[in-house]
C-alpha cells in the first residue's frame, strides 16, 4: 500500500514532508525523484545561515514513518478572496 501512494506522488510530482523513524527527523519540501525496490530517492532543499543547500538522499522504506503533504494554502493579511465574480466570464457557473 505504502509503495503504491509513493509511487502515486512520486509521479504527482508533488511536495511532502515525511517523518523518518529511525533518525527521528522531520524531511521537510521534498519531491520523491524515484523508487526503487524499497529504496526512495527524494530531493529537497535547506536553508542554513547565509546559503541554501540542495540534497538527494535515498531512504529504506521501512524508515518512512509518516507523509504529510500540502492541499492547500490561503494567504494571511487583507488580501480580498477572490469570488466566482471575479472569475472570467466562460469559466463562471451559471445556474439556469
Amino acid at each position: 500500500m505504502l509503495h503504491r501512494k509513493l509511487y502515486q506522488i512520486c509521479c504527482d510530482g508533488r511536495e511532502v514532508w515525511i517523518y523518518l523513524k529511525d533518525q527521528q527527523r522531520m524531511i521537510e519540501r521534498a519531491r520523491i525523484i524515484d523508487i526503487e525496490g524499497d529504496l526512495v530517492t527524494l530531493r529537497y532543499e535547506t536553508e542554513e545561515e547565509d546559503e541554501t543547500c540542495a540534497w538527494e538522499e535515498l531512504i529504506r522504506m521501512e524508515s518512512i514513518g509518516a507523509i504529510t503533504q500540502k492541499l492547500a494554502s490561503v494567504p494571511r493579511g487583507d488580501l480580498e478572496p477572490l469570488v466566482s465574480d471575479d472569475c472570467p466570464e466562460a469559466e463562471q457557473i451559471r445556474d439556469d
